[in-house]
């Protein structure tokens, strides 16, 4: 904790002194043009991977960069009323899943087993690629799970698509959606979608 306390010292007197004009922009509201949807991965910052300032993207996180289809109900829709927000307030142009390698909700997935109180049921957004990448099951374990991680992108990017304001302000040309794997260890960005 004291690392992070260090960490926000070290901000205040720096960075946010020299971008204070920024900051102050930014109290009056926010226009980002693109948002990222990612995983809660601690190795994966958005943030720094496009080297964005702040307020250029609207980010949301959650294990294995999941967005569940359109499903207007009594539950709670955490990712649902933030892909509503950006695409509905702040009228973003792009959306971009970011998937990446090593991830641990795709693992889980393909491992199943004990998946706790949460984790299991989340995950059972992306059960259709798990199916795809067991039935490439004759190649490596790891590629199998880079099959598992680039499917579930794509089932992210088709779930958005059945938000009916998203698929008529993409067909209207307004908006694109864009499918993205980080390869952690060689710094590499794939497009998938």
């Amino acid at each position: 904790m004291q690392r992070l306390i260090e960490g926000y010292r070290r901000f205040r007197e720096t960075y946010w002194l020299q971008n204070k004009g920024v900051f102050e922009a930014l109290a009056a509201g926010q226009s980002p043009r693109a948002m990222v949807i990612t995983c809660a991965d601690s190795r994966v910052d958005p943030q720094l991977i496009f080297d964005a300032q702040p307020g250029e993207i609207f980010c949301v996180r959650n294990v294995a960069n999941l967005v569940p289809p359109y499903a207007p109900d009594s539950d709670h829709h955490g990712t649902s009323a933030a892909l509503e927000f950006a695409v509905r307030s702040l009228k973003v142009e792009h959306i971009i899943v970011l998937g990446h390698a090593h991830c641990g909700g795709i693992r889980t997935l393909l491992e199943g087993g004990e998946q706790g109180d949460f984790i299991g049921r989340w995950m059972e957004i992306a059960a259709l690629a798990r199916e795809r990448a067991l039935a490439a099951s004759v190649h490596a374990p790891e590629t199998v799970a880079h099959v598992c991680e680039q499917e579930s992108i794509r089932i992210t990017i088709d779930n958005i698509m059945t938000f009916p304001w998203v698929a008529e302000r993409v067909h209207a040309g307004e908006l694109q959606l864009h499918g993205w794997h980080f390869d952690i260890e060689q710094g590499e960005l794939e497009r998938v979608v």
